[in-house]
């Protein structure tokens, strides 16, 4: 029998839903025509936001509308005068900033977009790699997680981190494992003007973007970047081997571990940064634990079944899956140092 309170319950759920899935496409378009960075500038009509952005008024009238009716710009109705408050414009117009939202609607956007092939693959058994997939998945992919990183690498994760950072300043080296489009490698490069850097990604195209961004920040000449693997890039006797939001989408994480251990030097660091995760199935069912089980299923899970291994631990691992991986790899310390709401931070140590 229909429990209507239930049944209403779950239409809340999904009104809600089907606005969010539609918003993702809208805070898209906003992103790539600047109009929050426009609006940003002042309060606006539809035609005035119109002719600083070159857009048709009929459509950002509607684009308006629906922004204001999901919170995301401030409208006075009876003017219809938009607006960004300060919070808005913080997380709309600047991926500089420690939060930036329009980048994870981007990744999720470019995420959806293989979804003919994960429903082949749900019936296969097949994996699907990351480099099948749009190339708005690597650019989103960075711009969600980078600012975070802006936030936190220097200020709080390399600081928690017995002794690496006077190695940084220094001049130590760091190995930046399954680097991506290079943000993590270029803030360390950045950060630590005395240190030498050398990202490795598997992904051809994503190692060409990072060595782009590289000269463009200024630190090409101290950032040096290689397509390798995991378990297979160049970089021996390092002080610190990073791995940012890769280590769960890896088909052999354990393999990795032990290249990454024989590439560190007696007393060097294994930083890893892995997805927030509980280490239950209840401590997992939060709104994170459903947008990473989510981007998980399309992305992480696929990639590691693509590879040799058949290891897929998943975006929500967890802190357990992830110290067993370092036990199994030969490493003898292990301690999560850092903790913030979409990431969690390790310390492995041989």
């Amino acid at each position: 029998m229909i429990d209507e309170a239930r049944l209403n319950d779950l239409l809340g759920r999904f009104v809600t839903d089907l606005g969010a899935t539609l918003h993702a496409g809208n805070m898209v378009i906003g992103h790539r025509l600047g109009l929050y960075r426009a609006l940003a500038d002042g309060p606006a009509t539809a035609e005035q936001l119109a002719v600083r952005t070159g857009c048709a008024p009929r459509y950002i009238v509607e684009w308006l509308r629906g922004q204001a009716a999901g919170g995301y710009v401030t409208v006075d109705t009876d003017t219809e005068v938009y607006r960004l408050d300060d919070e808005q414009a913080f997380a709309l117009t600047d991926p500089d900033n420690g939060v930036y939202l329009p980048g994870a609607f981007l990744f999720a956007l470019g995420t959806l977009r293989a979804e003919p092939q994960l429903t082949e693959a749900f019936r296969s058994g097949a994996g699907v790699g990351w480099h099948e997939h749009h190339d708005d998945v690597f650019v989103g992919c960075e711009e969600f997680f980078r600012p975070g990183y802006v936030a936190n690498l220097v200020a709080g994760w390399i600081p928690a981190l017995d002794g690496v950072e006077a190695k940084l300043v220094d001049g130590g080296t760091v190995a930046d494992v399954g680097c991506g489009l290079g943000a993590s490698s270029v803030l360390l490069a950045q950060s630590y003007p005395s240190a030498r850097v050398r990202g490795s990604d598997y992904h051809a195209r994503s190692i060409e973007l990072a060595r782009a961004r590289a000269a463009e920040a200024g630190v090409g000449d101290r950032v040096e970047f290689e397509v390798a693997g995991a378990d297979a890039f160049t970089a021996p006797a390092v002080d610190l081997v990073t791995t940012f939001d890769c280590l769960h989408d890896m088909g052999d994480p354990v393999g990795a571990a032990r290249h990454i251990r024989t590439s560190l030097a007696d007393d060097g660091t294994w930083m890893i940064v892995e997805p927030f995760a509980g280490n239950t199935l209840a401590e997992t069912l939060s709104p994170v634990g459903r947008a990473y089980y989510s981007f998980s299923t399309f992305l992480c899970v696929p990639n590691a079944l693509s590879q040799p291994g058949g290891r897929a631990l998943g975006a929500q691992a967890g802190e357990g899956a992830i110290r067993e991986i370092t036990t199994e790899a030969g490493f003898t310390r292990f301690r999560r140092v850092a903790t913030t709401p979409f990431n969690l931070v390790y310390e492995a140590r041989p």
